[in-house]
């Protein structure tokens, strides 16, 4: 069913790419960059390495584009061709409009995930078989039945708060749709950490010795209030190694890697942590929430007006009829703003990237992580322009080592 709106799915769309470049523009760092010197892969890496990089990452690039094609096809069907047996399934739990609904939205979660199961299986395998996954087939089952546990009911939840708006707010919806859009992006940052993380590995605070007194004596140089330090038990799952920043207010962490700690020198732990400092120094995870505060409520009008096009009834009468078509708005929208985001996520991660070589005065450790990272992780040091320019996260592993190379050479204090 068409409705027609004075602002329509072309306004919304229009709106939501314009805001979100809006917002990259406003919230990208501005100082304190490195201009990366070009670096060619083949300087550090040998042809043997790249190829392993290669024959790995190129096919696993391949089963996820795969993956995602497969999920989201599956949805446009259930959404705007549903075949009878759904169809039949959906109408009965519109009789009961919140708790269908959040049935059906469980029900969705539940069915995606068993859509991608055989392509993930397929990625554990190959993770498996050249050294970076190291989980027999029971655990990770285990993990992936946990996940699609905790994905269900999160989303019958959010798919129940969603069909209460829509019907109580028919025609602007999109307004509390937003609010809530960013509240609940804020409450997971804060939750996460001390809920859902523990429900797949265990943490425990960085133990005494001369790892955790660099740690503090780096925060303490950078004049950062970095919250607790964490050592995560990540070899239960691979031999990969990484670092994160987690948490919001009494939450804020710093978490690394078991093998992070356990593989690498500590010159090099240092300059990871020291990055790692640069996010909570420059507080990224409320720029992120910030830019997602700018771009939710014309995101989420592009929602809406999806979901008008493509729903069977009428917004007043919004039920697990409406949630296929409510899902596929929102996970394209959602696809279209995560690749939007990156761009800023790119800038965010290389001003890290200078702050801990600014921090650390050592561009030689930096460097050389970034080399052992790659190797480690079976990672594609240069991948293809257009994955990094909708999938990249972080600068590429030569625009890394490019940035080491034109680093200064003496420690400094860097200014928060």
């Amino acid at each position: 069913m068409v409705r027609r709106h004075r602002f329509g799915v072309g306004f919304a769309l229009g709106a939501a790419i314009v805001a979100a470049g809006v917002a990259t523009i406003l919230l990208r760092p501005r100082s304190g960059l490195i201009d990366p010197q070009v670096v060619e892969a083949s300087a550090y890496f040998t042809p043997q390495e790249l190829d392993r990089a290669e024959s790995f990452r190129g096919p696993q690039r391949a089963l996820a584009v795969a993956e995602l094609a497969l999920t989201t096809g599956a949805l446009a069907l259930v959404a705007l061709r549903p075949p009878r047996r759904v169809r039949r399934a959906l109408e009965r739990a519109a009789r009961r409009p919140y708790l269908g609904g959040a049935a059906a939205g469980a029900g969705l979660s539940v069915g995606l995930a068993l859509v991608a199961l055989p392509i993930d299986a397929i990625q554990h395998e190959r993770a498996a078989d050249v050294g970076l996954a190291t989980q027999d087939w029971g655990p990770w089952l285990l993990d992936v039945g946990k996940s699609v546990g905790v994905g269900a009911l999160l989303a019958g939840a959010l798919t129940a708060g969603a069909l209460v708006l829509v019907r109580r707010f028919p025609r602007r919806w999109w307004l509390p749709g937003s609010a809530a859009v960013a509240a609940l992006a804020a409450l997971y940052l804060y939750v996460a950490p001390v809920t859902l993380d523990r429900l797949f590995n265990d943490f425990e605070p960085l133990p005494e010795g001369r790892l955790r007194a660099d740690v503090l004596a780096l925060a303490e140089r950078a004049g950062v209030d970095l919250g607790e330090v964490y050592r995560v038990d990540a070899s239960r799952r691979t031999t990969g190694a990484n670092a994160y920043v987690g948490g919001l207010g009494h939450t804020k962490r710093v978490v690394l890697y078991d093998n992070l700690v356990e593989g690498f020198p500590p010159e090099q732990v240092r300059t990871v942590v020291a990055h790692e400092l640069g996010h909570v120094a420059h507080r990224d995870l409320l720029r992120g929430l910030a830019w997602l505060a700018i771009v939710a409520p014309f995101a989420v009008l592009l929602v809406q007006r999806l979901t008008e096009r493509w729903a069977p009834e009428e917004p007043r009468r919004a039920s697990a009829r409406t949630v296929p078509a409510l899902t596929l708005a929102f996970t394209l929208v959602a696809f279209g703003a995560t690749c939007a985001g990156n761009v800023l996520s790119r800038d965010v991660e290389a001003a890290a990237d200078a702050y801990a070589l600014r921090l650390t005065g050592d561009p030689a450790a930096f460097v050389e992580f970034e080399r052992r990272i790659a190797l480690r992780n079976v990672a594609d040091p240069d991948p293809p322009r257009l994955w990094q320019a909708l999938f990249g996260t972080h600068p590429t592993i030569v625009e890394r080592i490019g940035a080491g190379l034109s680093a200064p050479r003496q420690g400094t204090r860097a200014a928060p």
